[in-house]
Parts: structure tokens; C-alpha cells; sequence
């Protein structure tokens, strides 16, 4: 009785444990709703999603497949992940008790695979807008496509193909919204409470990167396509903006080739951008050589088959290698505003939209130019397999008509090891006679160590060597082509003088010089250091104060650059390529008219000849007296 007065007391006079025991049975049944809302709207946004994907899809066949493609997007895929979400959320409702933490740790394990299929879904969400638009500048095929849409979904309303397209950017959306309801409605010193805060931060990150692959994707939307335009519609294009944007970059590029300003370095990039930048240059190669041969053999099932498919491959990798372009000038763009916000501390709207350009572009690049050359490169194999089964149909063709020739060769009747032998021994003998040949050439002269000074250079070498000194200049050994903004280009044998050993990113295989008129890089391998010989009148002018002495002390012996005397015949002992109009080319052991053994100046190094009809200037050092047999002790090969 007593205790019985004292439970009816305290729950009249509202006791303490009365008083708490109501919050925590509200937050109980609020936790029980927003759980129940949770299922609920998945199973109505999972039953309109395979709606969407079956009727109203399978509905719309007046619609170009492409169109299609793009409409629906991965939605099957977002059908499968849902499915099986919704089916796990349902088993949950089997244990009351640890439903809310089953939930929790559910999502979480959901987090990879809901990002997956919402990233690809949202990032052609823009282009399916697109098409919509399309669809209503044609009232027909518009009203069609309502009808479809209001006879399996009435809801959708006169919105039709928006209403549906946006669903599941709101679903996705929804997800942090629903599990923070239930987060709100949860005890703190619950065990559920650790596993829903993860959960709906987990959900928050899917929501945020969702949004900004998006944006990256229409990042790369604006700056992948291949615009042909004219020169009219080049300088259309220029405006103030535009010339400053320009001439602020081009600013930062020269600063940093010149050493004033570092260079934002990013190995990870270079290193992808190199391995892409290959495998573009392999497509372009092949593309070229398929081209030429399909100029010159039957191409039907080339063309169809290799050339085509090239064609196509080529064209695919225009997209990322205009992204890999803008992102220098972007990476531009963030290095002067990074400095800006060093010196300053501040930046404007429009300086830090520039950032976070060059930041998503940098981003996607990184993330998805190894996938797309991995693509690549898988495609070239698929093409390079099929250019070599055609080349071997093609060979077996060959073969099987050539065997009908056979009979016409003079050795046709003698046995295939015979044969073998008597090619072998011919070989042999001829190698024997270009070695011997080789060798007594080696023996008459010794091959220059530099390449002659090109005519009426003297002026410019006597320059670099009275301002740098004979250690600092370099002789170009074969032309050099120059790619890069300060990269030169230089004909072989020009001399130059170095300034420094390596560029500004310390690679020493690239090399400062001074031409005595423009400064710029050259490859490193391409120079050897120039060997000054002294003139003849140099010579003269040293050895007079040393006649008295002549007596006690031997005159050193001085190697002067050797000359030919204006004789009629002559041979060509190393091989020549000319280098201008001015000059002829020569071939080793090619028989030479001398006409004059100088140039237009009297500089011996350079001999005005005659070869088959054409005249020009070849070095001096590169011709040789035609030998006899008895002087020589040998003879030609014949």
C-alpha cells in the first residue's frame, strides 16, 4: 500500500525520474520516425528509378540512342547499389535494439560505392539539360515525350524529363539530411552515436566530392574541345583582357626560364605528362606511316581496319593534350597569385577563381590522364596487332606469287644451303675489301676533330674567343632544331660560347650559350669544345722575335689547317652535308673537281668544287689527292 501511494505521488507530483524518462521517450519515438522515413522514401525513389529505366526509357525510341545514353546515364547502376541498400536498410527492422548503429555502420560501408555511381551520374547531368532544351524548340517531339512520361509517372507534372533527371541529385543530397535527423534524436552516451556521427560526415564528403568532380568535369568540358577557327576569328576573339591575361603569362614563363623565379615543381605530373606525351607521339607516328602506306598498296582492309580506328584514336587524345596546354597557363595564373598573396596577403574574386582553376584542372588531370593512357595504350596495341596480321597476309601474298618467279633467278636451280654459302662468301669478300679500303684511308688521314668554320665566321669566333677565352666556346656538330620558347636553332658547325652548364631546372643535358647575337639553350650533345688554330700570319708573327734563337731552341712544330692545292681531280674522304645553297654535298670515296682551293676571303679551310654538275663550297680537310697504286700501295674495290 505505502509504496504503491508513493509511485502514484511521485508520477502525479512529476519526481525527477518521471521528468526524464519523457525527453528520452520523445527522442525514442522522433529516432523511430525519421528511421521509418528513411525506408519509406527509399523504397518510393527505388520503385521511380526502375520505372524510369523500363517504361519510360524503353518509351522513348523516337530518341536517338546516344540521346538515350546520355538521359538515363549509369542509372542501372544506381538501381543495382540502391537495391541492395535498400534491401540491407529492410533487414535492419529484424533487430530493434541495434537498428539505429546498424544503420550507422551500413552507410559507411556504402560511402565508396554511392560516390562511384552519383559522380558519374551528376557529371553528365549538364549535357542531359542540354538536350532537354533541344526537345522543347520541337513542340512535337516534346509533347510526345510528356505524354510518355505523365502515363507511367502523373507526379512529373509539366516539368516531364526535369522533373525526372534531377531525382537522384536529390536523393544523394538527402542522405546527410536523413541521418543527421536521426543523429538529433539520438542519446550522446549512446553506443549508436559515435557510428551515425561518422555516417553523416561520411555522407557530407560523398555530397562534397560529387559537386567538385563536377565541376572539374565541366572544367574539362570548356577546355577539351577543338575549336577550327579562322584568323578572322582569332583576332575577333582578342580584347584587352585577353592581351593582358597573355602578356602576364608569357611575363612569368620568361622569368622562370631566365632564373629570376622559381618554378612550381610537380614531378608526379611531369613524369604523367611525359609517359602521355609518348604514347601521343606514337599515334601520330603511325598515324603518318599508315598514311604513306596506304598511298602505295591496296588499303580496303587497312583503311577499315587500322586506319580508322587510328584516325579515331588520334582524335581522342586531342582532348587531353589541349587540358595539358591550358594547364600550364593555368599553373601561370596560380603562381602570380600565389606570389601576390605572399607580398600582399590578400587576393580578388577573380584571382582566386584563377586558383581554384588551376587547382581542379591540376586535380583531374592527376586522377584521370593515367586511366585515359592506360586506355590508350590498350587501343594501340588492339591496332598495332591488327596492322602486323595484315602485314603477314599480305607477306604470305607476297610470297605465294613470287614463287612463281623463282624459276627466272640464275641460281633457282641450286640447293638452299648452296645458296646460303654463295651469298655468305660474296658478303664476306666485299666486307674484306671496304675494311681494307677502311683502314688504308685511316692510315692517309686522320678525321678531323672539329667541323670547318662555316664561311665569313672568323669575325664572330675572334668576338666569342676575345670575350670568353678559348675554353668557353663550342662547335655545333649536327643542326639543332630548336622546340622551346628559348630554345635556338643553329646549323652545324657554328661556333658558340658557353654561358652555362644547365638550365634552370638543373638539367645539364640542356645548355646556356651566347651566339655573339642571341642567347638561348641547345642540346649539350650536340657541342664539343672548338679547337682554335692559329692563322698563318699568326704563326709568322710569332716566329719573328725567335729567329736569333732559332740555333738553340727547335721551333715548335704548329698543326695548320690543311689545305688542297687547285688541282683538277681529287676524292672526297668523308662524307659532306651541305647546309645552305652556297654549299654542295659530298659522299666518301665521290670523285671532286677543285676550281678553287679557297673561298671568296682566301681562307684556305673551304675549296670552291665541282660534283656531278653542281658547284659549292666543301672543307678543305674533307678532300683528299686521288691515290695511285704505286704510291698508295692499294686500289678501289671494284
Amino acid at each position: 500500500m505505502t509504496d504503491h501511494g508513493a509511485d502514484e505521488l511521485s508520477s502525479r507530483t512529476g519526481s525527477p525520474d518521471g521528468e526524464g524518462r519523457v525527453p528520452e521517450e520523445r527522442s525514442l519515438l522522433h529516432q523511430s520516425l525519421a528511421v521509418r522515413e528513411l525506408i519509406d522514401t527509399e523504397v518510393s525513389y527505388l520503385h521511380v528509378l526502375q520505372l524510369c529505366a523500363s517504361d519510360i526509357r524503353s518509351h522513348l525510341q523516337q530518341l536517338p540512342q546516344g540521346d538515350l545514353d546520355v538521359l538515363f546515364s549509369n542509372i542501372d547502376d544506381i538501381i543495382k547499389v540502391n537495391s541492395k541498400l535498400l534491401h540491407d536498410l529492410q533487414e535492419t527492422a529484424a533487430r530493434e535494439e541495434e537498428q539505429v548503429q546498424l544503420i550507422g555502420n551500413l552507410f559507411l560501408e556504402f560511402q565508396e560505392e554511392l560516390e562511384q555511381v552519383y559522380k558519374v551520374y551528376c557529371a553528365s547531368y549538364e549535357q542531359a539539360l542540354l538536350l532537354v532544351e533541344t526537345y522543347r524548340k520541337e513542340p512535337q517531339l516534346q509533347g510526345e515525350i510528356q505524354d510518355t512520361i505523365e502515363a507511367v509517372l502523373p507526379q512529373a507534372g509539366p516539368s516531364g524529363l526535369s522533373f525526372l533527371l534531377v531525382i537522384p541529385l536529390q536523393r544523394i543530397t538527402k542522405y546527410p539530411l536523413l541521418l543527421q535527423k536521426i543523429l538529433e534524436n539520438t542519446l550522446p552516451d549512446a553506443s549508436a552515436y559515435p557510428v551515425l556521427q561518422r555516417a553523416t560526415s561520411a555522407l557530407q564528403d560523398v555530397v562534397t566530392n560529387i559537386n567538385e568532380y563536377k565541376r572539374r568535369k565541366e572544367v574539362a568540358s570548356k577546355y577539351t574541345k577543338v575549336e577550327q577557327l579562322s584568323l578572322w576569328e582569332r583576332l575577333a576573339r582578342i580584347n584587352t583582357h585577353t592581351l593582358s591575361k597573355k602578356t602576364t603569362r608569357l611575363s612569368q614563363l620568361l622569368k622562370q626560364e631566365a632564373g629570376l623565379i622559381p618554378k612550381t615543381e610537380d614531378k608526379e605530373f611531369d613524369d604523367l605528362e611525359e609517359s602521355f606525351h609518348w604514347v601521343s607521339l606514337c599515334v601520330t607516328e603511325l598515324k603518318n606511316n599508315v598514311a604513306a602506306y596506304l598511298g602505295n598498296l591496296e588499303k580496303q582492309r587497312l583503311e577499315a581496319l587500322v586506319w580508322q580506328p587510328l584516325c579515331s584514336l588520334a582524335k581522342a587524345l586531342a582532348g587531353p593534350q589541349n587540358l595539358i596546354k591550358k594547364r600550364l597557363d593555368k599553373l601561370l595564373d596560380f603562381e602570380r597569385v600565389q606570389e601576390k598573396l605572399l607580398e600582399v596577403g590578400s587576393m580578388t574574386y577573380e584571382e582566386e577563381a584563377a586558383r581554384h582553376m588551376y587547382e581542379a584542372l591540376n586535380s583531374l588531370l592527376v586522377a584521370e590522364l593515367p586511366q585515359f593512357k592506360q586506355l590508350a595504350v590498350r587501343w594501340l596495341g588492339q591496332i598495332l596487332c591488327t596492322f602486323v596480321t595484315l602485314q603477314t597476309d599480305l607477306a604470305k601474298q607476297v610470297l605465294q606469287r613470287a614463287e612463281g618467279s623463282l624459276a627466272q633467278l640464275p641460281h633457282h636451280h641450286v640447293s638452299d644451303p648452296a645458296f646460303r654459302k654463295l651469298v655468305e662468301d660474296a658478303l664476306g669478300q666485299t666486307g674484306h675489301q671496304l675494311h681494307s679500303f677502311q683502314q688504308n684511308f685511316e692510315k692517309v688521314l686522320s678525321p678531323p676533330t672539329t667541323q670547318p668554320l662555316l664561311p665569313g665566321a672568323e669575325r664572330q669566333v675572334q668576338a666569342l674567343l676575345s670575350r670568353y677565352g678559348p675554353g668557353k666556346l663550342y662547335q655545333v656538330t649536327s643542326n639543332i632544331s630548336g622546340s622551346g620558347t628559348l630554345d635556338l636553332t643553329l646549323p652545324r658547325g657554328h661556333i658558340v660560347a658557353l654561358l652555362q652548364d644547365k638550365d634552370t631546372k638543373g638539367n645539364s643535358s640542356r645548355w646556356l650559350v651566347d651566339t655573339g647575337g642571341h642567347r638561348g639553350y641547345v642540346p649539350a650533345g650536340k657541342l664539343e669544345l672548338y679547337h682554335v688554330v692559329p692563322r698563318e700570319e699568326e704563326l709568322r708573327g710569332q716566329a719573328k722575335p725567335h729567329r736569333d734563337s732559332e740555333r738553340q731552341t727547335p721551333e715548335p712544330t704548329l698543326a695548320l689547317v690543311p689545305s688542297v692545292p687547285a688541282v683538277t681531280q681529287v676524292v672526297a674522304v668523308y662524307p659532306f652535308v651541305a647546309r645552305s645553297s652556297h654549299e654542295v654535298s659530298l659522299q666518301a670515296g665521290q670523285q671532286v673537281t677543285v676550281l678553287e682551293a679557297q673561298d671568296k676571303k682566301g681562307n684556305p679551310e673551304w675549296s670552291l668544287v665541282e660534283v656531278n654538275g653542281q658547284r659549292g663550297y666543301v672543307p678543305s680537310s674533307f678532300l683528299a689527292r686521288a691515290p695511285g697504286p704505286a704510291l698508295w700501295g692499294w686500289s678501289l674495290p671494284s
